[in-house]
């Protein structure tokens, strides 16, 4: 099991409870934070990773997002810190009612559980020199899809027709997302 699953497991339950109201909070800047969330979903502060996973599950509940930028918001502070890529990776999936009315829930790496569908859309694009799929999980924070996650995707994917062109993509609730062109997804003209 790798570090980042860890964090998720050692979370059990966190998701059940409710999240703090970072948008209703407007505190002055104070500054920045020596904190900086890794590509690869690891939290590093003063350049040492965060083991702890309650702390980090902490900490993701007080990201906000504000134009490029992410910060730490309390009541009384905001911090800003340096976020690679996405705060968060998806590092587990699982498909509920398979079929046609299937359901695709993703846990981040902090212990979040979305289901793709409204409000919460998987995107794929650019995410330095390749291309990755993401999920929006709340207020403009998103995960990025692990690659283990991405294969588990891939399985299910199929390929539709959508205004003359065959997309390959996955649904979830009822909404198709495509990754792109049925053969350019697997490297085909």
């Amino acid at each position: 099991m790798t570090d980042l699953m860890r964090y998720a497991a050692a979370l059990d339950g966190a998701r059940a409870r409710a999240l703090p109201p970072v948008e209703k909070w407007n505190p002055a800047y104070c500054g920045e934070l020596d904190l900086v969330i890794r590509r690869d979903g690891l939290w590093i502060h003063e350049g040492t990773p965060i083991g702890r996973a309650p702390l980090v599950r902490l900490f993701s509940t007080v990201l906000r997002k504000e134009g490029d930028r992410h910060y730490l918001v309390t009541p009384a502070e905001k911090l800003g810190i340096r976020v690679e890529d996405a705060p968060f990776l998806a590092v587990l999936m699982r498909v509920e009612d398979p079929g046609p009315a299937q359901k695709l829930v993703f846990t981040t790496n902090v212990g979040d559980e979305v289901t793709a569908g409204p409000g919460h859309a998987i995107d794929y694009r650019a995410s330095g020199a390749e291309r990755a799929p993401y999920i929006h999980v709340r207020a403009g924070l998103e995960a990025m899809i692990a690659r283990s996650v991405f294969y588990d995707l891939v399985a299910l994917g199929e390929t539709r027709d959508i205004g003359g062109e065959k997309l390959f993509g996955v649904a979830s609730s009822g909404i198709f997302y495509p990754f792109g062109r049925a053969g350019a997804v697997f490297g085909e003209p």
